[in-house]
Order: structure tokens, then C-alpha cells, then sequence
């Protein structure tokens, strides 16, 4: 069971460290080779001739929905202090007849039923994207913007989640806990290059540059039960999320857990380094709880990837909904 007070004693000595190790702590961020005002990263690799590519060799038989659904209850970082997810009515068909909102008579609220409702979340939950800003270090951002110019107080004026294009691109699935024969990765597993490479291997599917990469562990599994699914979930480690994007040329990456990265950290100056790395080194923006259940059991590993994100102006995350296509 995820247990607050264990998080917020892991959290509270990861920042210590990194506050004692910050004399040698000789990580910055990423200057992007897209020029000064970049704000998107390796988003630029999404070219004209990319998207034909890869849309050109939709087989159109089936489509895959990768995205969960939001509902109260929900796993979220309520644990760090953010919001759950609430949905409520605003408007229900008898309560219209009561309060006649629309002053339209009860007579036409009887025979008109009217339904709204609302919802409030964090940004960060449910299948979403994480925007160059989520993470930075030493006060600044991807490309070197620096909070203390670009933070007001109604988000980023940069690199905001209403600059992510959609994504159009080649999908992989590396599913790491099928390769090892296993439903589930174990708690706390930390990812390594090895098994990464390990699972392509045993699928035949290669990386190339642009890639939207997509790590399995089968923590999805326990989405629909917060606590398990919260409870020190599997994740990759630095070196394997250099070898997706260094090695790899992934422009994206993503996995069906909520944390990406395994916790504790590999680091003693850095609590989220796999984070750091992705979004404020390499400008590699990171999708999490991406439901891979269907692809996996299909067996589904190359595919069209097709996304888009809401346009959440200056937000640090954005919900998005998935969809993959097979491929000829």
C-alpha cells in the first residue's frame, strides 16, 4: 500500500542530499539545438515527410485506445499534496425543474431533462503529458529559460503544455514484463538498459529516431485499485532512459505507471533524475499511465502513434488521448 509518510521521508531526504551535493552537482539544462526560442524539443523531429511515412503505412483494420479513464477515486499524487480528481453535477434534470437555472418554466424543465457537470484535478494525472517545464534544474527550464523571467502566476509563459503539437509518429511498444515472462514487474524494479534492449530483441523491433518508445511494466493492471497501483511501482533508471533517447533517438517516451522512474534515486544530489534528464536535459517530453494492456496481450509492437494533448496555456502537463494504429 503507497504510504505517505514512507514518500514524504524518501522526498524529504532525496532534497537534502541534492541541497548537501549541490557544490559538485554539475548538471544544467539543455540548450536546444532547435535554436534560442525552441520551446517544444524533440517535438521538432515531427517533419511533413514523418508523418507521411508513417500514416502511409496504416493498416486500418483496428485501432488501440491507450488512454484510462477518470473517475473518482482514481490513482494521483494526493500523497505529495496534490488534488484528486472530482467530477460533480452542476446541473441534474430534476434539480433544473426545482431551481429552473435557464428561467425557461417547469413545464419545459419536465420535458427538456438538462445534465452539466464540472471536474477539478492535477494536471499530472490520468494519461497526460508532461510539458519541458515540469521539471528544471538550478532554477531554469529546457533551453535555459529561467523561471525567475518566465513564471507568473498564471503558468509559463514558455514551453507551456498549449505549444505540444500533436503527435503523429512511429509508436514501439517494449514490453519489459512480457519479455521476462512475468504479468507485472515486481515493486520498486529500476529498469535497465539491458532490459530494454533484451525485449526489443525478443520482439525484432528496433528503435529509430522520432520514436514515440512506450515501456511496459504492467502496473495498469492494478488501475483500477489506488493503493496497489500507487505502492512503490517499477520504473526505468537513468541509463535506460539514455539508451531510449542517446542511443535510441526516441522523441518521446512513456509507461503505464504514474511515476515513470523507479524510486528511491540512483542520485544522492537529484530526487528525480530520470526526469530531469528527459525533460530538462534532452527536451524529450514523458507520457504516463498509458494503458499498454491491449497492445501487449496483440502483440502489437510497431504502430502509428497518434496524440494530442489539451491545450492547457503556460501548464506544466496536459491529459491526452492516445490512439495506435498497426502498421503494414
Amino acid at each position: 500500500m503507497f504510504n505517505t509518510a514512507t514518500f514524504s521521508r524518501t522526498l524529504a531526504v532525496s532534497l537534502v542530499a541534492g541541497l548537501l551535493g549541490s557544490a559538485t552537482f554539475a548538471q544544467d539544462v539543455g540548450k536546444s539545438p532547435w535554436g534560442p526560442k525552441d520551446e517544444i524539443g524533440r517535438l521538432n523531429l515531427i517533419t511533413p515527410a514523418s508523418r507521411a511515412a508513417v500514416l502511409s503505412r496504416i493498416e486500418g483494420a483496428k485501432s488501440y485506445d491507450l488512454a484510462v479513464e477518470y473517475f473518482i477515486g482514481m490513482p494521483s499524487w494526493e500523497a505529495a499534496g496534490d488534488p484528486p480528481y472530482q467530477m460533480w453535477m452542476t446541473h441534474t434534470p430534476h434539480g433544473t425543474e426545482v431551481s429552473d437555472p435557464m428561467k425557461v418554466g417547469k413545464e419545459m424543465n419536465q420535458h427538456v431533462s438538462y445534465s452539466g457537470s464540472a471536474v477539478s484535478m492535477y494536471a499530472h494525472m490520468g494519461t497526460h503529458i508532461d510539458a519541458l517545464n515540469h521539471f528544471g534544474l538550478n532554477g531554469k527550464i529546457w533551453n535555459g529559460y529561467a523561471a525567475a523571467d518566465n513564471l507568473g502566476d498564471q503558468g509559463w509563459t514558455v514551453t507551456g503544455a498549449e505549444k505540444l503539437p500533436p503527435i503523429v509518429a512511429r509508436g514501439v511498444l517494449i514490453d519489459v514484463a512480457a519479455a521476462k515472462g512475468m504479468q507485472m514487474l515486481p515493486e520498486n524494479y529500476r529498469i535497465t538498459r539491458k532490459d530494454l534492449q533484451e525485449a526489443l530483441d525478443s520482439q525484432g523491433v528496433g528503435l529509430q529516431e522520432g520514436d514515440v518508445a512506450l515501456i511496459r511494466t504492467g502496473r495498469m493492471q492494478h488501475y483500477e485499485d489506488k493503493s496497489a497501483y500507487m505502492s512503490n511501482p517499477p520504473g526505468l533508471s537513468i541509463d535506460a532512459a539514455k539508451f531510449l533517447v542517446d542511443d535510441g533517438g526516441a522523441m518521446v517516451v512513456g509507461a503505464d505507471n504514474l511515476s515513470f522512474e523507479a524510486f528511491p534515486a540512483e542520485t544522492e544530489n537529484n530526487y528525480i533524475p530520470v526526469h530531469t534528464y528527459l525533460l530538462a536535459q534532452q527536451g524529450a517530453p514523458i507520457i504516463e499511465l498509458i494503458n499498454l494492456e491491449e497492445l501487449s496481450k496483440d502483440r502489437i509492437y510497431e504502430f502509428a502513434f497518434v496524440g494530442a494533448s489539451l491545450k492547457f496555456r503556460g501548464a506544466d502537463a496536459a491529459p491526452i488521448r492516445p490512439v495506435a494504429f498497426p502498421l503494414r
